[in-house]
């Protein structure tokens, strides 16, 4: 079979197998390996990966490479200084206890030789960022839990990588003089491979930044010949050096804004998405079943004390009063390995045959029965777990607002003060620092795609909010949310109620429109720039009969007709809690609203206030809705 066929195969084949996990809500990896193994020598017999020689790892080295910088560019700093103590624990002092635990287990239930043991050792260092990532998604994970396994997971593959590489020459040519040199060659391609990484980085960041220098259409390629260039240049100066620098590059580039940032984030998860897809449907084709039943239960003695033992082990030793036990039980049990493992391994394996003369099958099977394992055991047991733990977020909460507008500041101020989480989504670079500058966390991207609304963590939030300009753009986005992540509620701001995709939803009922009625954002957002809004209490004590001499135009719920819009309710405090208002809330008497007014019109916004059975109050911060 022609080996171009063999490529197109597993790559077809990657991303359906990914795409029906996405429906199934199943780890991707589960049926990865289900489709590789049915789909290679012990079953159908269509992939051959031997088919395509060294080119194999070439894609497999150039594709980790990728993955890895994708996997970087999603690591915010803000959140890793929280926990840095953690992590860099976990990353450092924990691969060599995960080291150390993989060697004595494979040394004492399959008996293989010392060298070869601790090869196994550090194949098993590297987590799963591909894996973990949906899972934490899926969990709704407590952020501090959630940041230091994500972190963990990106940061620790290229050690593993490296400490690989290095117990591989020390198993070809063993000696105290190769494990001295190895340790220096280790030491001089973290030093190396991070020193490029984070010029790289700040480099590709100002590249992006500039409007002429890089075409426009052109940013996607460049960065991704970038990458390519500087992981194999890397490799070709000081070997094995490249794994870190894309990582770091990859972090430097996710954490500096560029006018690019969405676009290139969107290109990478896309990409990344059909690389894992390819390189497990092709690595697990290599596995053999025989060479996987020949472990016995000696393979599975291995893997049990991964779990049960090394990883326990590797977590409490690395964590200390900084995590609660709750928090480091949860972090014990939740250890998948992913991709990077099974291309080390693959490599390895080659590796010591080629070069060693020893059959590397036994140590392939023995890395996939591990990543098989620890995969299901993580996607079937960590819900449960974590729930006993009390480690998911205690249902759902928080507010995301689509769009940073003089009145989503007005009315994440309010909602920040009764202790409701706000969280902003936008793709301009301006708006974001708006939100930035009073310390409102705000996710930068398009929000339209599935990457953004994961990392705002729409998934746990009670309300999503449209905020913004454009009519359409807020009904697509609630839409969206509560189609796709199955928010309970979802408020837009709308203009008027005449046509459009805002209107239509809410005649549905599946949306409310946002504050008491329709408003002119962008007419707001003008006012809030030229510093022209005050945001003022008033407690509702029910209407009046009407007299000659009120102000026209109130409703029977404490509304009256604008004219000029002077005013917007922004938010009511009813029994200690404060909710959103919006336009069919049911006011009582005692309710007291925020409410952002037109400075120069305040006269007239006190005359409708009050013509609405409104009366001034000063009010304490609300606790919690």
């Amino acid at each position: 079979m022609h080996p171009a066929f063999t490529l197109v195969l597993a790559l077809a084949a990657g991303v359906l197998a990914q795409a029906v996990a996405r429906h199934l809500r199943v780890p991707g990896i589960v049926l990865l390996l289900f489709v590789g193994a049915g789909l290679g020598p012990d079953g159908l017999n269509w992939v051959h990966p031997e088919e395509l020689g060294e080119g194999l790892f070439a894609i497999v080295e150039l594709s980790v490479a990728i993955i890895l910088f994708e996997g970087g560019l999603n690591l915010e700093i803000s959140r890793l200084r929280r926990e840095q103590a953690s992590i860099r624990r976990l990353v450092l002092g924990g691969t060599l206890v995960t080291l150390l635990g993989g060697a004595v287990a494979a040394h004492l239930f399959l008996d293989w030789p010392w060298l070869l043991s601790f090869v196994f050792g550090s194949l098993v260092v590297v987590t799963g960022p591909t894996v973990i990532g949906p899972l934490i998604e899926s969990l709704r994970l407590k952020p501090r839990v959630a940041t230091v396994l994500e972190a963990e997971g990106v940061l620790i593959d290229p050690v593993g990588a490296i400490l690989a590489v290095l117990l591989l020459d020390v198993a070809l040519a063993p000696g105290v003089d190769s494990v001295a040199a190895g340790a220096r060659v280790m030491l001089l391609q973290a030093s190396f491979g991070g020193a490029v990484g984070i010029g790289v980085g700040y480099m590709l960041a100002l590249l992006l930044r500039a409007k002429s220098l890089v075409p426009e259409g052109y940013e996607n390629i460049v960065v991704l010949v970038t990458v390519l260039f500087v992981f194999q240049g890397c490799n070709e100066i000081l070997a094995q050096s490249g794994l870190l620098a894309v990582t770091l590059a990859g972090v430097v580039v996710g954490n500096l804004r560029t006018r690019v940032d969405r676009d290139l984030r969107e290109f990478k998860d896309q990409l990344t998405i059909m690389l894992i897809g390819m390189l497990f449907v092709l690595l697990a084709a290599t596995v053999r079943l025989e060479d996987v039943q020949g472990l016995g239960v000696a393979g599975l003695g291995v893997v049990a004390s991964l779990v049960f033992v090394v990883r326990p082990l590797t977590v409490w030793l690395s964590t200390d009063s900084e995590l609660t036990w709750q928090e480091r039980m949860l972090l014990a049990w939740i250890a998948p390995r992913g991709i990077v493992a099974a291309a080390i391994a693959s490599v390895t394996a080659v590796a010591l045959q080629r070069e060693g003369g020893a059959d590397g099958s036994p140590l392939l099977a023995l890395v996939f029965l591990v990543i098989a394992s620890t995969v299901l055991l993580a996607g079937l047991t960590a819900g449960p777990l974590a729930r006993l733990l009390g480690q998911c977020q205690p249902g759902r909460d928080g507010v995301i607002v689509l769009g940073v507008s003089g009145l989503g500041l007005l009315l994440a101020r309010e909602l920040r003060e009764a202790e409701v989480r706000v969280v902003f989504v936008d793709s301009n670079p301006q708006n974001c620092r708006r939100a930035e500058e009073e310390e409102f966390p705000v996710v930068f991207g398009n929000a339209l795609q599935e990457r953004t609304l994961q990392r705002a963590r729409v998934g746990s939030a009670g309300t999503v909010v449209g905020l913004t300009t454009n009519q359409m753009l807020n009904s697509v986005f609630v839409s969206r949310a509560r189609e796709r992540f199955r928010v309970p509620r979802a408020l837009v701001a709308v203009q008027g109620l005449e046509s459009g995709l805002a209107p239509e939803l809410v005649k549905e009922e599946a949306v409310q429109v946002l504050f008491d009625g329709p408003h002119d954002v962008e007419r707001w957002d003008v006012r809030a720039r030229q510093d022209a809004l005050e945001v003022e209490h008033w407690e509702y004590r029910g209407l009046e009969p009407p007299s000659d001499e009120g102000v026209a135009g109130s409703d029977e719920n404490g509304r009256a007709g604008r004219g000029s819009d002077p005013l917007v309710i922004l938010a009511v405090l009813r029994g200690g809690r404060t909710d959103l208002m919006y336009a069919t809330f049911q006011l009582r008497e005692g309710d007291v609203a925020a409410v952002a007014v037109h400075a120069v019109e305040r006269e007239a916004a006190h005359a409708l206030l009050r013509a609405g059975g409104w009366v001034p109050r000063e009010v304490e911060p609300a606790s919690a809705a």
